[in-house]
């Protein structure tokens, strides 16, 4: 709780413009942008860990349990419960992998993959409405932003803190 407090304290005192006011705000901005698309989520029916591990099995082609367990940061046990899910609801199958019988892989089913496109779908709707409020020239200063955005998610590749 302390270190919340120093840390908002630090901000506070950050002056305007500077990187750890701007982080603040990009992080704030982000957590905020993600909650109101989350909304659309709903109509999937789905809980936001499987429309997640969903989303990484869709986009990242099959991959093992362990895998895919990493890539969400969860325990294997927490993984098997929500493959087991989605797997039920028809969205995913365990298929074997050709080159070693040992391995099993999640694979996206064709409802699977539609389930995610749509959720895309309705996301990406509720962005272009809003957007169609902005003029032309905001719309290149966010095209810019977006580009800066994506090169610093790039950099921060690598750089994250291990867990404690």
């Amino acid at each position: 709780m302390a270190k919340r407090e120093g840390l908002r304290a630090a901000l506070a005192a950050a002056p305007a413009g500077s990187a750890a006011a701007l982080a603040d705000q990009l992080h704030s901005a982000a957590i905020h942008l993600l909650r109101t698309l989350r909304r659309e989520d709903d109509a999937s029916g789905l809980s936001a860990p499987r429309l997640s591990a969903l989303s990484v099995v869709v986009f990242g082609g099959p991959i093992t349990l362990g895998g895919l367990a990493r890539a969400e940061q969860v325990r294997p046990p927490t993984m098997t419960r929500i493959v087991t899910g989605l797997e039920r609801d028809g969205l995913v199958k365990r298929v074997g992998d050709p080159r070693d019988r040992r391995l099993t892989k999640i694979q996206a089913t064709t409802r699977g993959q539609k389930v995610l496109a749509e959720g895309r779908t309705r996301r990406v709707r509720l962005l272009t409405e809003s957007m169609k409020e902005l003029n032309g020239n905001k719309l290149a200063e966010l095209a810019k932003g977006i580009q800066l955005f994506n090169t610093l998610v790039e950099s921060m590749q690598g750089k994250q803190s291990p867990p404690q």
